[in-house]
């Protein structure tokens, strides 16, 4: 099974929202023959362009390889949330690492917003990026943990930028009675997910990055210098950083060992013009909700509803992918029934079993993070800062992360799958009852 070319083309983009609102830039070249360099990055999504990016500013020679093309893999195909924090809210990071070691990954949390904001600015990518994301509750019994996180986050970490929202607040808010109350964080923010990788893609090669595309990673050799091989190429390093997430494949044996792809959709509705759009979203914040196949959903700059969840089980998308999403669309807004579907797609992300990132130092020269839950879009963006610095000599913050326990799935990659289909089917049924 190629989770590279199961669902998709060689060498295309998905049919998407974003790829019919991508800004694409010219065509990289695969790499053919030998080639020598300080850092070679696998993988052209976030982790790797931003760790291409900021390794290039601290003036090595990187060469970036990606199996398809820049931003084809889940980098290019999410809900777009800049989230807050962790993928773990921090009560729980406090009982699994320690209240110190839990504050220090807040601070990286928010540290991770910060950098794809700075990012943004700096290399003034065009990628829509607005304010606000709402966390929405559907059951009553569990509202109460909704507030008092708020007050923890309050009271304990100085975060101000959130706020409860009760019954009467959230349905203001969002056009819809399925919701009890949840909360508001003005901190976080959403985009649109492709531009932002193209945008980065674009800083890499201004900052002298050598990208190929299409050229896939067959064998990592260790070594200094590492070996890099590709079908028709390889690459000499003294460092490589894998930035691989859902797609790494058995490239890397014990990391595909804790992280695990699975797939998840988004639909796209006809536009909807800015009244009927304000009706269901009324401040165009992004929103997630509390079911364990989460729900997740925010407005274009064209005024369409992006709606993302579903679930399925096994690798290759369903053949009624856009009823996968739309289904849990019209849960939400019933109101959307007679609403044209425009695009739909697919992506495939990794997951840890803890929901928590996978940072792993291989070798002495070869460093990978990936498995960011659902939560990358500024995670990822941080790992590859985080992994600059320890290329460069400075690993006090990547091990930070690589110090947070991230156990194996129970029997390894061959048996994680029905491992993962039994609870798929236990937690969405626990959702619908």
């Amino acid at each position: 099974m190629d989770l590279l070319t199961i669902n998709d083309r060689q060498g295309e983009y998905p049919d998407s929202y974003y790829t019919a609102t991508g800004k694409f830039l010219e065509k990289f070249p695969k790499l053919e023959g030998e080639v020598s360099c300080d850092v070679c990055v696998v993988g052209g999504g976030y982790t790797g362009l931003s760790t291409a990016l900021h390794l290039a500013e601290r003036g090595f020679d990187v060469v970036l390889l990606e199996a398809q093309r820049l931003g084809f893999g889940a980098s290019g195909r999410n809900g777009g949330q800049v989230g807050s924090g962790q993928r773990v809210e921090q009560d729980d990071l406090e009982k699994m690492v320690g209240r110190e070691h839990a504050r220090q990954l807040w601070e990286m949390g928010e540290e991770s917003k910060a950098t794809v904001r700075e990012l943004i600015e700096r290399h003034k990518i065009d990628c829509g990026y607005k304010p606000g994301v709402m966390h929405a509750e559907l059951k009553p019994k569990h509202l109460h943990h909704s507030f008092d996180y708020v007050e923890k986050l309050q009271k304990e970490y100085g975060y101000d930028q959130i706020e409860a929202l009760d019954a009467e607040a959230i349905r203001a808010a969002l056009g819809t009675e399925a919701y009890c109350g949840g909360s508001m964080d003005w901190g976080a923010g959403h985009l649109h997910p492709l531009n932002f990788a193209l945008g980065l893609a674009v800083a890499c090669a201004r900052a002298g990055v050598r990208m190929f595309e299409e050229s896939r990673v067959t064998r990592v050799g260790e070594g200094e210098p590492a070996e890099v091989v590709t079908p028709e190429g390889r690459v000499n390093a003294r460092f490589v950083a894998l930035g691989c997430n859902g797609y790494l494949g058995t490239m890397e044996p014990e990391t595909a060992a804790h992280v695990m792809p699975i797939n998840n959709f988004i639909v796209a509705t006809e536009p909807l013009g800015e009244e009927k759009a304000r009706e269901l979203i009324r401040d165009d914040v992004a929103v997630a909700d509390s079911k364990f196949v989460v729900n997740y959903y925010r407005l274009s700059e064209d005024n369409r509803l992006l709606f993302g969840g579903g679930e399925s089980y096994g690798y290759k998308f369903p053949d009624n992918l856009a009823e996968k999403a739309r289904t849990p669309m019209l849960e939400i807004y019933p109101q959307l029934a007679k609403a044209k579907i425009d695009y739909a797609w697919g992506g495939t992300l990794g997951i840890t079993i803890n929901r928590m990132p996978d940072f792993r130092r291989i070798a002495p020269n070869i460093l990978s993070a990936s498995g960011y839950s659902g939560h990358g879009v500024a995670m990822a963006t941080l790992a590859g800062k985080l992994m600059s610095e320890a290329i460069s000599g400075v690993a006090e913050r990547f091990d930070i992360m690589a110090n947070v326990p991230t156990k194996r799935f129970p029997g390894g990659t061959l048996l994680r799958l029905p491992m993962l289909v039994l609870a798929m089917t236990w937690f969405s049924l626990r959702d619908r009852l």
